[in-house]
């Protein structure tokens, strides 16, 4: 039994007991396995953001929620190495990095067979060069759009121009090869598209943001025809992605008092 097979095999049996605890002596011997090699594997699936848990003293053990380990996905090859060049994409500088490199541990856990030396030799031959990136920032941003809350921004444009805004996120744009946070800028009254590399600090505040239609926010902009990618397709079933609007809304991304951007100038100034 390789490693990848035996992580999954020891979350399998802990969410086959749930909610009852086991020791690591009673899977040391339900897999043949030393006590030493057991606590190690359970400490890497800890670590990996797999939800077991040890509670020590008398009838303690190692547990996980049922609810939150995955069921045995079977890929073929080449889905494996889809999957191998989806993530190599997330790099530190890409959205939810650190999730996507938990997701990819649970993944590649529940690899099994052809898929999993597919995965394997592939990610072997995949190197990339690093993009500067302020975590902090990232991850500000990214728990507004989870929570909804306002964002107080700290931007440059691409002229160099440095100014403060006070945003509601509305929704995620990739072009490119880069991100865009798209919002409702209440410092200009219009919908404005931010170049994550250009925001330069964020500041959650506790306030609510107001509901706001993404395809509205992106009319006039260089990403008016912005839809939602096919490979998103199985997440969101039952919807479909609004046409852009024939008549220009009021919260436009470049609407307002300034001119929508020409194309080939980014979706979205943040000007």
């Amino acid at each position: 039994m390789n490693r990848s097979t035996r992580l999954y095999a020891l979350v399998e049996e802990l969410r086959a007991a749930a909610p009852r605890p086991l020791t690591v002596a009673a899977l040391a011997a339900r897999f043949e396995l030393s006590k030493r090699t057991v606590q190690r594997d359970l400490q890497a699936l800890m670590e990996a953001g797999v939800p077991v848990r040890c509670a020590t003293g008398r009838g303690g053990g190692w547990s996980v929620d049922p609810e939150m380990t995955l069921p045995p996905i079977h890929f073929t090859a080449e889905e494996a190495s889809a999957l191998v060049g989806v993530l190599a994409a997330a790099d530190a500088s890409a959205l939810y990095a650190g999730a996507a490199r938990t997701a990819a541990q649970k993944i590649a856990a529940s690899m099994t067979g052809h898929a999993s030396a597919a995965a394997g030799k592939l990610a072997a031959r995949i190197v990339a060069l690093p993009s500067p990136s302020d975590a902090t920032v990232r991850a500000t941003v990214e728990r507004a759009i989870t929570t909804n809350t306002v964002l107080r921004l700290s931007y440059t444009d691409a002229t160099g121009r440095r100014s403060e805004r006070v945003v509601e996120p509305a929704g995620l744009l990739t072009a490119g090869g880069r991100w865009y946070l798209i919002a409702w800028c209440r410092t200009r009254q219009a919908g404005r598209g931010f170049r994550f590399d250009r925001i330069t600090a964020a500041v959650p505040t506790m306030e609510r943001a107001q509901p706001r239609d993404l395809t509205a926010l992106l009319y006039g902009s260089a990403a008016a025809g912005a839809v939602r990618p096919d490979t998103l397709a199985p997440l969101t079933p039952g919807t479909t992605v609004s046409t852009v609007a024939t008549e220009a809304p009021g919260n436009a991304v470049g609407g307002g008092s300034h001119p929508a951007p020409r194309s080939g100038r980014g979706p979205g100034r943040g000007k």
